[in-house]
């Protein structure tokens, strides 16, 4: 695997702002003093940003709440993910592999944002804790390592097992390093005022909204926005007509029903990782049996959704990892061994789907007209996400529509496939329990080289394929709204990052 060396030095400045933020029902954002900041201002003034998802989890940096921490440029691991995927220098400049089971990481100088140093004590620190998390951090499922500091500038981690992926691994946002302060007390550690990221925490009101000021001693070089007036809009209509009224600067996950609404000049778009998909449960229920989980399958139009409900801002289903997966295509291997579709005859089945993406009720919708027109007696079930998620995994639906970023875990293709197909997988809504495809994950886990492991990924994804655990439908696009005064938004297909040192408006 190749090791990346270049590095980025940060100036080291101190400025911090205090803007608080009160939002209000029309979805403005005003300045303490009354003054409303949609008109722009000097250099370095602060950005408005609506996101989709508020925090389930306090902003638990080892939940769903860490992409959220990411996308605000709060958070870092030690490393990211460049464009191709590949892991890149982030709070380690460099890292060697040192045997099968141990890597060597090199930390560059950084500080925390409660003023003390990013040392190696600190970063095993705050991995060894990530370790010790309950649940595991996402990408750290079926892994065992332990972390050690080594000398003044270096940390060695070692796996129980090797793991050739460890430094995409560690890009992870559940995988953030934080100062020993956010470790204080028993429970959830804090990334307020504890992370390293370009931008700082300081002030939270519940679920609706954050205020963030920019970190002035960020090793990368000094933000030039001043801070972020952040809420969590789950209206999607909503966050688009913020952005038309320029009530906000940046709004995400533009619903696909609101972009033609929107001036064009106004919106970016980019290609993800993210895939939306029906996931069978193969363990209870009618879906337990082969043939009618082909039947399910073969009643799927992935086309007609992506024309009818996406309007063409996705690729029809064709596998797990989709177009913006660049290698996957390429590589992707042919399911065999299929079960034949069965007659339905009216079996009954419970279809479930989170109205936090606003597309996916459509989504089920149409599924469930495709299903019923195959002999299905379909009942729709939507809920907000934090409110199904616990019963989607202990089985409860006999299928479940949900979209997944197959590489944002980890970057690493085998991951998802370990995380949501295998027996002991964590996030399995599947139920999926099949020893033909954890013996092919198993192989994939075990390769090494980039290219023969991009191969064992697509093996074992065929194999998943083959036992019509989960109908592909569509590989989506982001569609953010951002205003034309805005520069340097980072639409990335991990989507792990929204905001940087870059991101500014001009006046």
């Amino acid at each position: 695997m190749q090791v990346r060396h270049q590095s980025i030095k940060g100036r080291r400045l101190r400025f911090l702002t205090a803007l608080a933020l009160v939002p209000c029902l029309a979805g403005c954002f005003v300045s303490p003093g009354g003054e409303s900041s949609s008109e722009g201002g000097p250099s370095g003034a602060r950005l408005r940003v609506a996101l989709a998802f508020p925090p389930a989890e306090n902003f638990s940096p080892y939940g769903a709440d860490a992409t959220l921490l990411s996308r605000l440029g709060v958070t870092e691991g030690l490393t990211a993910l460049d464009a191709n995927g590949a892991a890149a220098p982030a709070l380690a400049r460099s890292w060697r592999r040192e045997g099968e089971h141990t890597w060597r990481f090199t930390l560059r100088e950084a500080t925390f944002q409660d003023g003390t140093d990013v040392t190696p004590a600190a970063v095993a620190s705050a991995l060894t804790h990530a370790t010790k998390a309950e649940p595991a951090p996402a990408a750290l499922a079926g892994v065992t390592l332990s972390v050690k500091a080594d000398g003044d500038s270096g940390i060695r981690i070692t796996t129980a097992a090797p793991d050739p992926v460890l430094p995409m691994r560690l890009a992870g946002p559940s995988l953030a390093i934080l100062s020993p302060k956010a470790y204080a007390k028993k429970g959830t550690p804090t990334p307020v005022g504890t992370a390293t990221g370009p931008f700082e925490i300081t002030k939270v009101n519940g679920g609706g909204s954050a205020t963030l000021d920019r970190f002035g001693d960020y090793w990368g070089g000094l933000a030039h926005a001043s801070g972020i007036d952040a809420r969590f809009v789950k209206d999607g209509t909503a966050r688009a007509n913020a952005v038309r009224t320029g009530d906000v600067d940046i709004a995400e996950a533009i619903p696909v029903a609101q972009a033609a609404t929107l001036d064009k000049a106004t919106l970016e778009e980019a290609g993800t990782t993210r895939t939306t998909s029906l996931q069978l449960n193969t363990r209870t229920g009618p879906f337990k049996d082969p043939e009618l989980r082909a039947a399910a399958r073969s009643a799927i139009d992935s086309s007609a959704l992506v024309k009818g409900v996406f309007e063409g801002y996705a690729d029809p289903g064709a596998g797990i990892f989709g177009p913006a997966v660049t290698w996957a295509e390429s590589k992707r291997v042919k399911p065999v061994g299929r079960a034949k579709p069965a007659r339905a005859d009216g079996a009954p089945i419970t279809l479930a789907t989170y109205d936090n993406r606003p597309e996916l009720p459509e989504v089920a919708q149409v599924v469930q007209q495709q299903l019923r027109k195959a002999g299905f007696t379909v009942k729709l079930e939507v809920r907000e996400y934090s409110r199904l998620e616990s019963d989607a995994l202990a089985g409860k639906f006999d299928a479940f529509i949900g979209a997944r970023n197959s590489l944002l875990d980890t970057g690493d293709p085998v991951g998802v496939l370990g995380s949501d197909y295998t027996c002991d997988g964590a996030y399995n809504l599947a139920r999926l329990c099949d020893r033909k495809v954890d013996r092919a994950v198993a192989e994939a886990i075990k390769t090494d080289g980039t290219g023969e492991r991009q191969g064992a990924a697509m093996a074992a994804e065929a194999a998943i394929l083959a036992a019509d655990a989960v109908v592909p439908l569509a590989h989506q696009q982001i569609v953010a709204g951002v205003s034309t005064k805005v520069r340097g938004v980072l639409l990335d297909p991990y989507e792990r990052t929204l905001v940087g040192t870059g991101t500014r408006t001009r006046h």
